[in-house]
């Protein structure tokens, strides 16, 4: 189910996205491969703790978080992986490890791999394990407005 939250915020400001289903899949590389999409295009949500304050950071499917690299962009004293239970309740509706990266709803700062700018959409999990979102770059960066970040 697409999160609702994120559904209406997209309605409310006349958004055009496009919602597709595949079979249930955990892992960034099997969304892609599910979805026939590539792994480069396909944006994953990391929850991250910069300086003990929730943020998620999005990065090609196909890659991992330099924390050394983000720690220096971000000007941050310390960065964390975030666990699961530190988070979950957050999200409200949405499966854990499927939390669209709007940020902006949920009062965190949102921080984008470089990589991911270049693509004219953006495509990302809607909230639940097999379900994808699709919609224009520009589109989302004017209503989450993330962080560039070279990771």
């Amino acid at each position: 189910m697409l999160a609702k939250k994120v559904k209406e915020f997209l309605d409310s400001h006349q958004i055009k996205y496009l919602s597709s289903t595949h079979s249930p899949a955990f892992t960034s590389q099997e969304v892609a491969a599910a979805a026939h999409v590539s792994g480069r295009q396909l944006a994953k949500t990391v929850m991250v703790k910069v300086d003990g304050k929730m943020a998620m950071v999005m990065v090609p499917a196909n890659t991992q978080i330099n924390f050394a690299k983000l720690k220096e962009a971000l000007g941050a004293k310390a960065i964390d992986l975030a666990a699961e239970s530190e988070f979950k309740e957050i999200f409200a509706g949405c499966e854990v490890g499927a939390m669209p990266p709007f940020g902006n709803l949920y009062d965190m700062p949102v921080f984008i791999a470089s990589a991911l700018t270049h693509h004219d959409q953006i495509v990302f999990n809607a909230g639940s394990h097999s379900e994808l979102m699709q919609l224009a770059y520009a589109d989302f960066e004017r209503l989450v407005k993330p962080k560039v970040v070279g990771v």
